[in-house]
């Protein structure tokens, strides 16, 4: 390490709160699909920032749009109209259900999973909610409740209002607990955090007739995997499912911070003005870069791609986990979010820093999962250098 690094690690001791475990890398630009760290290393990015940059890093239509609206308008207040807003949501309108045409704009994707919650109870008078273990929903305090991890959760025992909890795909666990007094189911529809779980095939519309049956509603979380990351512009349509309420994220914004939430007419009628909001909830420079990543994923066939590469990944690694059947357990996921299941924690400990000296960078969740989100429009001879890099390191630990 040069001192640039070193550099870094003391600017940050004396400043920055010690709230989240860093790697041993500090990222200083991006292209597409790779990133530079201070030092000038290059690294093949499958994080894409968590599913964020959607297109890239620094894609030359979403850079242009971010300065052109930047020399016009930045912020406003959510008093006024603006057509940046209007823009997105007509966007956002064209690929959801079509009794879903209303959307709501937050900062993130716990904003948008709070605001669903706080619908939810408005439209049913109830406070009860139902979700899965080992989901995420955001670290807010009403998203917590309904976060299936207990280490996120307990230290905040008392002021978190809790949810019950089944266990994600049994959907016979989960009708033992929807009744009349529970306000809404919520749950993803691929879990992300939890492992890259995909549920069974009539899992969610399972789940959406029981919350018919007592008046419950069903809010489903598409934060990590909405705007084509499954091979979908949304992965509710894998399933067939409706829900009431749907919640956006992470890659809608390429890497500027938005999400949003849509309802059906009749749920999102119930809102009240000043229910939910936020000083930079719709912010103008963000809605125009949505709605631009929008357009590129629509203009370049990004979704589609999603698939076919996402194909791809599942035939490698599916044979990976033949070659290595002591090793790799299981292989699962959908488009362009891709879960290699080890064996074991000590194996995926070992394996997912020795991929980062190599030079590819990928996310470790769920103790021994290998998570795979990268760019849709990651180009094919640079995915393949990086899971060249992945077999590599996973034969060798």
């Amino acid at each position: 390490m040069s001192g640039k690094y070193e550099a870094v690690l003391n600017r940050e001791k004396l400043v920055f709160a010690p709230g989240v475990r860093r790697w041993p890398l500090a990222l200083d630009r991006g292209a597409g699909s790779k990133v530079w760290d201070v030092e000038g290393r290059e690294f093949l990015d499958l994080t894409a920032g968590w599913g964020v940059t959607s297109i890239g890093h620094c894609h030359p239509a979403l850079a242009e749009a971010i300065a052109d609206q930047a020399s016009k308008l930045m912020q406003t207040t959510n008093v006024v109209y603006s057509e940046p807003q209007l823009d997105l949501a007509e966007r956002i309108a064209r690929i959801s259900p079509a009794n879903m045409q209303h959307s709501f704009f937050t900062s993130s994707g716990a904003e948008a999973n709070e605001g669903a919650l706080k619908l939810a109870v408005r439209r049913t008078g109830r406070s009860k909610f139902v979700a899965t273990l080992n989901s995420f929903h955001g670290r807010t305090l009403g998203a917590m409740g309904c976060l299936g991890q207990e280490k996120y959760r307990k230290p905040w025992a008392g002021i978190v209002h809790e949810a019950d909890f089944a266990p994600y795909g049994d959907l016979a666990a989960a009708q033992q607990l929807i009744d009349k007094d529970v306000a809404a189911v919520i749950v993803e529809p691929i879990q992300g955090e939890g492992g890259v779980v995909v549920p069974p095939a009539d899992y969610l519309t399972g789940l959406e007739k029981a919350c018919r049956d007592v008046g419950a509603l069903l809010i489903l979380d598409e934060v990590q995997t909405c705007c084509g990351r499954t091979g979908r512009w949304m992965a509710l349509e894998h399933s067939g499912v409706q829900p009431d309420i749907l919640t956006f994220g992470k890659g809608i914004g390429g890497g500027v911070p938005i999400a949003a939430f849509s309802a059906t007419d009749d749920v999102m009628n119930a809102i009240v003005p000043g229910d939910h909001g936020g000083t930079y909830a719709g912010n103008l420079l963000a809605c125009r870069a949505a709605a631009t990543v929008m357009k590129v994923i629509e203009d370049d066939g990004l979704v589609e791609n999603a698939r076919v590469l996402g194909d791809h990944i599942m035939e490698r690694f599916g044979a990976l986990a033949k070659r290595q059947a002591d090793k790799v357990e299981a292989v699962r996921g959908a488009g362009l979010l891709v879960g290699l299941v080890l064996r074991d924690a000590e194996l995926a400990a070992a394996v997912h820093p020795e991929t980062r000296e190599r030079g590819v960078l990928v996310n470790l969740t769920a103790e021994r999962v290998i998570r795979l989100f990268p760019a849709l429009n990651i180009p094919r001879d640079e995915l393949d250098q990086a899971l060249d890099v992945i077999e590599a390191v996973v034969e060798k630990s």
